[in-house]
């Protein structure tokens, strides 16, 4: 498989979930090196200023589209757009949230968001770019899990099952468009500052309890995750530490009841 530098194509790069977060360093970090993109969110305010920073300080092309990837309407709007967008080079699937409970008591109706927002809308946004990239001759595609997929613990169980999701999909995905020159990664990242944890979703989590060495900032893992797109492997987790816990949670994984 013989990739073109992302620094050095002339495409675009469409990024769900770039109102704020890791999605929000990615349009940074791509901006800062001269590459077009398309940002979706569903925001309009945060996604609009954010849109406008970027062309005024890069000299970019910068679209935006607002869309609710919970909803079919906002998935069919972006995925109507990649199968249009003919230079397209990067997808980055960033959009989600977190629930936390005991898995009996969730309500259905977020049990349906946070599917649709992770895997729904990822896999029908793969699904839709790949022929383009096909075409184009060449693609990457990042799925931004997380490193609590490799954890499977107690009241994040369908959090936890939407992120290994989007690895295996990864993988199995990987071993399909090799020949086509598309890169597939399934970034899995571990704690990292963002809003995430600050919403009511988290309430109870005390943050200082967690050692501040842990926490990565977001910008670093975009440009980690961007970097890591020359190596062949699918599944990167950014970080020394986080490499580590990886490996031991997998480890614990095979002897665990």
């Amino acid at each position: 498989m013989k990739l073109i530098d992302i620094n050095k194509s002339n495409g675009i790069a469409i990024i769900t979930g770039a109102s704020s977060g890791i999605g929000e360093s990615f349009a940074i970090e791509l901006a800062a090196m001269k590459h077009d993109i398309t940002l979706v969110a569903r925001r309009p305010d945060k996604l609009e200023q954010l849109a406008k920073d970027l062309r005024e300080k890069y000299g970019i092309n910068v679209n935006i589209i607002i869309a609710d990837l919970s909803t079919e309407q906002g998935i069919e709007i972006v995925e109507n757009y990649i199968k249009k967008t003919p230079n397209l080079d990067l997808l980055i699937n960033c959009a989600g949230f977190g629930l936390r409970g005991d898995f009996h008591n969730l309500n259905k109706d977020q049990i349906s968001q946070i599917i649709d927002v992770h895997v729904k809308s990822s896999t029908r946004f793969c699904r839709a770019a790949i022929p383009v990239m096909q075409d184009r001759g060449y693609g990457y595609i990042i799925n931004v899990s997380s490193l609590a997929a490799f954890f499977p613990f107690k009241g994040s169980a369908i959090y936890v099952a939407t992120k290994i999701y989007l690895v295996y999909l990864s993988k199995a995905i990987q071993k399909e468009v090799r020949k086509h020159n598309i890169k597939i990664q399934a970034l899995c990242p571990g704690l990292t500052n963002t809003g995430f944890h600050y919403t009511e979703a988290f309430k109870d989590f005390d943050r200082s309890t967690v050692p501040k060495h842990l926490w990565m900032q977001p910008d670093v893992v975009a440009k980690k995750s961007l970097k890591a797109l020359k190596n062949k492997k699918v599944v990167y987790i950014p970080g020394f530490k986080n490499k580590v816990i990886g490996v031991l949670t997998q480890i614990g994984n095979l002897f665990a009841p």
